[in-house]
């Protein structure tokens, strides 16, 4: 989707208020990073509500969190019994923020590869959206202190599964989102069961397919220098089944449809 067909759209459309924005944060072993990232995010956008939704972080995590929740009555913590992956966090935080009313809910990860300073741009552009990804590819868009093998893997992936699902967007593993209510309440959240970057693909995939507004803008995405990444071999083979399984069923899909209409 271009600028003209989104300035279109939204001209079409009426958006009401945002209301109050809940940043979530989900965590595992993120000690060295979760103060750091909740105190940005604070000054960053100060209406904003954070919840730091931790899988039971060995490394105390969870207990820092705690700490900041004391502190600020704006911080919320969410503590699950283990690590079960970053779509289930996710999922988990999204019925926490519909549970309590907040109008709009953020993806943000812990390691501030996500810069909370860039997040008033996001909640900006989704005065006229559903959802607003944060995205690396479109010009404006970069990465910082990624080796190229890591780009390359992204570039890939997004592409790969722009072209299996027949998404017009850049940056379709991204994780830094801003939601409004309706519209995670409009994507089916119960089926949802994919993780990693495969969770990403596929709410931007229910957003789309059910009609929403979508819009990319700009992000630095910065390597984190401290911790360690969650990346994994099985979270990529997850997303490359995924993927080509559902743009294999989404194209037979159109066929079978087609073939059902009725002859002239």
């Amino acid at each position: 989707m271009n600028d003209g067909d989104v300035a279109r759209t939204a001209q079409e459309r009426r958006f009401g208020p945002l209301g109050t924005a809940l940043v979530i944060i989900p965590t595992y072993n993120e000690a060295e990073n979760v103060k750091s990232i909740v105190r940005r995010v604070r000054a960053a956008v100060p209406d904003a509500h954070v919840l730091v939704a931790d899988d039971n972080s060995p490394d105390g995590t969870g207990k820092l969190a705690d700490e900041l929740a004391v502190e600020d009555a704006q911080v919320h913590v969410l503590h699950r019994k283990g690590k079960e992956g970053l779509g289930a966090a996710y999922l988990a935080g999204f019925r926490w923020g519909l549970e309590h009313d907040y109008g709009v809910l953020v993806e943000m990860d812990a390691d501030g590869s996500h810069q909370p300073e860039e997040l008033p741009r996001l909640l900006t552009a989704l005065k006229s959206a559903d959802l607003v990804l944060g995205s690396r590819w479109v010009p404006g868009g970069r990465v910082v202190n990624w080796p190229k093998s890591r780009e390359v893997i992204s570039r890939g992936g997004s592409f790969y599964s722009r072209v299996a699902l027949d998404l017009p967007l850049r940056d379709i593993t991204g994780g830094y989102r801003a939601f409004r209510r309706e519209t995670l309440e409009g994507l089916g959240l119960e089926n949802v069961a994919s993780q990693g970057y495969c969770f990403q693909v596929d709410l931007a995939r229910r957003a789309v397919k059910a009609g929403f507004q979508v819009v990319e803008v700009p992000i630095t995405f910065v390597e984190r220098e401290l911790g360690d990444s969650k990346m994994s071999r099985d979270i990529l083979v997850e997303a490359l089944w995924r993927v080509t399984t559902w743009g294999v069923g989404e194209r037979i899909g159109r066929i079978t449809a087609r073939g059902k209409r009725p002859q002239a």
